[in-house]
């Protein structure tokens, strides 16, 4: 497993449907629920046999050949629509973080009528108003991207931006006619400078095993803030002449606008529990259950016809998911090769080889037809490597990648 360096998390998606994990507004103290995780898992080490598929084998194959295509599982999830974009109203593969809004503030102008002492003309003078538009941070998507059983998909927050707002400078001009003196009354301005939260995202990842316990560290995006800003009141005094002329007091008022939080976001970490039980490997989560066979075990080389010697594990595979899915879950068979050989003949066969055990299943297991769906991922999913580092062979890494995973929602 990858530990990402990043100040947050990933849950679980599984079988190619959304999975769920927990998202937490922590200011709005909201919490919403987006629980993410993924089966991972594959046979234990050995099976050093090689298997080089290519074409020509194709026609060796008697197994059924139809099957589904392998749905898209990127390896990071689709970005969220930009500002400037449409807002999402759902989001079919994570959790709705709602927009924010920013009220428009408003502030008269201020008239100072026209004056005459001693003679002289004060003229009128408009200070003007203030006027800032409402803002709006648009609403967004967590996303936990959909994978194959025994993986934990890529997930990901978006990122968030709280625009600057500011409130321009004001005076009110001073007066010197006809024995009145009165100073310039002037506030400053105050400027909220805009706010940014970056993006934090776990890629998908494949495994033979969790480590470190086999939990999968989470990811915060943290909360900002756009803190308030105030323009003060000012005050021009009345003011008299010894004629008792006199100018009228002035006040502008204060303008202020008000702070505006986004809250934090949390996608929490995933705890998977690995076990070995006969021939499979078993992930387990809080609410789901993935079941990993070698494909050496089930299959003979470059064959996609279920060994008579894998019934047994296959039964006991059945039964498992008979007690222990949830009812009516869907349940998931994914085929999966190493990378020797060319990739459009890995494909197929991973397919074939997942349809295999489908029809398995379903006429000897007795699972409903209906609730399986096989698909192929060919090379893409590996969960070692095909060669060391030295760049030689990695006949027991591959043994590992060449396997069929059974997984379903407890």
């Amino acid at each position: 497993m990858r530990i990402l360096k990043v100040d947050v998390l990933p849950s679980r998606a599984m079988w190619g449907i959304s999975g769920k994990s927990v998202i937490t507004r922590t200011r709005l103290l909201t919490p919403l629920l987006v629980v993410v995780m993924a089966a991972c898992g594959a046979g234990t080490t050995g099976g050093g046999g090689e298997e080089r598929q290519t074409p020509a084998h194709a026609s060796s194959q008697s197994a059924t050949t139809t099957t589904e295509a392998p749905p898209s599982s990127p390896a990071t999830p689709t970005p969220t629509p930009t500002p400037t974009g449409p807002e999402p109203a759902n989001c079919p593969n994570g959790k709705l973080l709602p927009a924010v809004e920013s009220p428009a503030v408003h502030a008269d102008p201020v008239t100072i009528p026209e004056a005459k002492v001693g003679g002289t003309t004060i003229p009128a003078v408009t200070i003007p108003g203030v006027d800032i538009p409402a803002q709006r941070i648009p609403a967004q998507c967590t996303e936990i991207a959909p994978a194959p059983g025994g993986c934990l998909g890529a997930a990901s927050i978006p990122p968030t931006s709280i625009p600057a707002v500011e409130i321009p400078p004001v005076e009110i001009p001073g007066v010197n006619a006809g024995g009145i003196k009165l100073d310039p009354v002037r506030a400053d301005g105050a400027r909220a400078e805009a706010q940014h939260a970056e993006s934090v995202s776990t890629p998908e990842v494949c495994q033979v095993k969790p480590k470190n316990g086999g939990i999968v560290p989470s990811i915060l995006r943290p909360s900002i803030l756009r803190p308030s800003i105030l323009r003060p009141s000012i005050l021009r005094p009345r003011a008299c002449n010894d004629q008792n002329e006199c100018v009228p007091s002035v006040t502008v008022p204060s303008v202020t606008v008000p702070s505006v939080t986004v809250p934090s976001v949390t996608i929490p970490s995933a705890t998977l529990k690995s076990y070995k039980v006969g021939e499979s490997e078993v992930l387990q989560g809080d609410d789901s259950i993935a079941f990993t066979l070698k494909a050496d075990v089930l299959f003979d080389f470059d064959k996609a016809v279920i060994k008579p010697a894998a019934a047994a594990e296959l039964k006991r595979i059945a039964q498992e998911i008979g007690e222990k899915a949830k009812a009516g879950a869907p349940i998931a068979v994914d085929g999966h090769t190493d990378a020797k050989g060319d990739d459009s003949y890995n494909q197929s066969l991973s397919e074939r080889r997942a349809q295999a055990v489908v029809e398995w299943l379903a006429s000897e297991g007795g699972l409903a037809r209906s609730r399986l769906q096989a698909r192929g991922y060919g090379e893409a999913k590996p969960v070692e490597p095909d060669t060391k580092p030295d760049g030689s062979d990695n006949a027991a890494g591959r043994a590992k990648n060449r396997r069929v995973v059974v997984s379903t929602i407890t």
